[in-house]
């Protein structure tokens, strides 16, 4: 059998599934009040389980990511609750596509589904198939949009929590994640010790710092300045606004070496005027490209309510300081920083590190800035592998 006979056989199916929880005799009691019933779960599985339950793996997305980790989507998906089928875009627009870890995630890969059973759901907020903004209120029949209550990462975290008790899991091998995902994989640690073997943060903080705060509210404001926002019950997309959103945190996710080894300073057109203000400069039109690109898959209020669970992420609130909340963890502890990281600074990572008792740090040395745990997959997958 050749090479590409092989790669071919190896390929992995993505197929989202569905959950409902969190049914009327058990309603999802949130963080910061409120209830929510029932919750709806999107979520994608790769590899078996085994008979005790015990060879799990979560892999925790970030921000505007969703449950294809890995595999290629081979069709066209929808969400049945949704009043904006952003999860039926998604797919649409990805179909014969790879997910966003498929580097990691496979057959003799660093999370390899001979041995593990890897799990990827999306998360409560999104709008990829889980209850979230887009979804339909069954108390109105009409989509939650700005209603949507306040979430937290503890309550997206229950919900993981119940849905992989669900599907028969009883001990997690590790649970990782990158940005947002990181702090998930920190509260697992601390909401469910007993159960947790091992964790991986990548890029994130303990507490959502004063700075990543900022960049947040420029973005927020950014669509909620949007007139076609209309207070958040909107009829599409307030896209100018949202547009702007993403081009702000495209620049957070990157870093200056990144940007101006890729662009140059140089024009769309450089044989153009280059006092022509329709003669873009290639970084101009990237951001423009991207801001685009998420519009036509994702929903401002998603984006707003899960920026807003970032910053009220702190691993120490109603607890105890942080250097007691990260001593008490008894999980296997991998924190890996991104050297050019200018929304989480490493320092950040190292803290969590030097205050988790079997906690150990390792760094990516990339010049693409946060987005590198998207990237930088050779590194990636020598830390992990390493560690696991």
């Amino acid at each position: 059998m050749n090479t590409k006979q092989t790669d071919k056989i190896n390929i992995l199916k993505a197929v989202t599934e569905f959950k409902t929880l969190f049914n009327n005799s058990e309603h999802l009691n949130l963080e910061a009040g409120g209830t929510i019933f029932p919750v709806n779960v999107a979520y994608q599985t790769y590899g078996s389980l085994n008979n005790e339950g015990t060879n799990a793996i979560l892999i925790c997305h970030a921000l505007t990511g969703n449950a294809h980790a890995a595999g290629e989507l081979s069709n066209a998906e929808s969400d049945a609750n949704a009043a904006d089928d952003c999860l039926k875009k998604y797919s649409e627009m990805n179909i014969g596509k790879p997910g966003w870890w498929d580097n990691m995630i496979g057959p003799g890969k660093t999370f390899d589904t001979g041995k593990y059973f890897v799990i990827c759901s999306n998360i409560l907020g999104s709008c990829y198939g889980t209850t979230g903004p887009v979804s339909l209120n069954p108390g109105t029949s009409k989509a939650y949009q700005k209603d949507f209550p306040i979430v937290t990462v503890r309550d997206i975290v229950k919900v993981q929590y119940k849905l992989i008790r669900e599907l028969g899991v009883n001990r997690l091998k590790t649970v990782t994640g990158g940005s947002l995902g990181g702090m998930q994989a920190l509260e697992w640690a601390v909401m469910y010790p007993e159960i947790v073997e091992s964790i991986i943060p990548i890029a994130c903080p303990a507490k959502h710092s004063d700075w990543a705060i900022g960049f947040n509210e420029t973005g927020r404001r950014a669509i909620i300045n949007d007139p076609e926002y209309n207070g958040g019950y909107y009829s599409k997309q307030p896209s100018n606004g949202f547009e702007l959103a993403r081009m702000i945190a495209m620049i957070t996710y990157r870093s200056d070496v990144s940007f101006n080894d890729k662009f140059r300073h140089e024009h769309i057109n450089n044989k153009g005027s280059y006092y022509d203000k329709a003669n873009l400069f290639q970084v101009q039109n990237y951001l423009n490209y991207q801001g685009k690109k998420l519009v036509k898959r994702f929903d401002a209020n998603a984006y707003i309510t899960l920026s807003d669970v970032m910053d009220l992420h702190d691993i120490t609130y109603g607890r105890a300081p942080l250097k007691d909340v990260l001593g008490a963890v008894k999980a296997k502890t991998l924190t890996i920083g991104i050297s050019t990281d200018i929304l989480y600074y490493p320092h950040e990572q190292k803290e969590i590190a030097s205050l988790i008792p079997a906690g150990r740090y390792a760094e990516i040395d990339s010049p693409y800035g946060h987005d590198a745990f998207l990237i930088e997959f050779e590194q990636m997958n020598r830390i992990i592998r390493e560690f696991l």
